[in-house]
């Protein structure tokens, strides 16, 4: 999180559009933080988007298409790596942004299989808060395990890994399991 990853989305199909391209955007229907129809950046720039409830959909959506944009591909099903792949077989071009790690440091859903099939990956960093180094992971700051948890500067915080292993130490070390 806090990367430019959205961002990065966002102006890379904005370019596709001056270049009158056929686009289409996608989001995952769960994610309304910012706007339900909208790909929206933490800096609060928009695009509009079609959300989907499942990968299959996109390729419903997407005929006639010259360039699919996703975001936060790592909500969407498994089935996302073959979809992208078809479209890319179709000659679409695809540019899918998602958190490659979730807040453990634990591969995210369908994006690790994403990057080993893609033709380029740009991996953009966000810089730890705590030391200004490039952060690592996005680190939870609420308690709450489940793995999805839509949020923002008040539940992750980016940190390098030195930073992420030491808060990981701090918070074991307050655990109540720990006296």
């Amino acid at each position: 999180m806090f990367s430019g990853k959205t961002e990065e989305l966002i102006r890379r199909i904005k370019r596709a559009v001056f270049a009158k391209q056929r686009v289409e955007i996608f989001k995952p229907s769960i994610d309304t933080r910012y706007s339900d129809e909208e790909v929206v950046s933490h800096d609060r720039n928009t695009i509009l988007s079609t959300p989907v409830d499942t990968s299959a959909s996109i390729l419903l959506l997407s005929s006639d298409i010259d360039v699919v944009g996703i975001d936060e591909a790592q909500f969407l099903d498994d089935g996302l790596v073959d979809v992208c792949n078809q479209l890319a077989n179709r000659g679409v071009r695809v540019i899918v942004a998602g958190l490659d790690m979730d807040f453990k440091g634990i591969p995210f859903g369908p994006m690790p299989a994403l990057c080993a099939i893609a033709d380029e990956v740009t991996k953009v960093h966000a810089i730890c808060v705590r030391c200004g180094a490039l952060a690592y992971v996005s680190h939870r700051l609420v308690q709450d395990e489940k793995r999805v948890l839509l949020g923002e500067k008040a539940q992750y915080e980016p940190l390098c890994r030195d930073c992420y292993m030491k808060a990981l130490q701090q918070e074991r070390a307050m655990s109540p399991a720990n006296p």
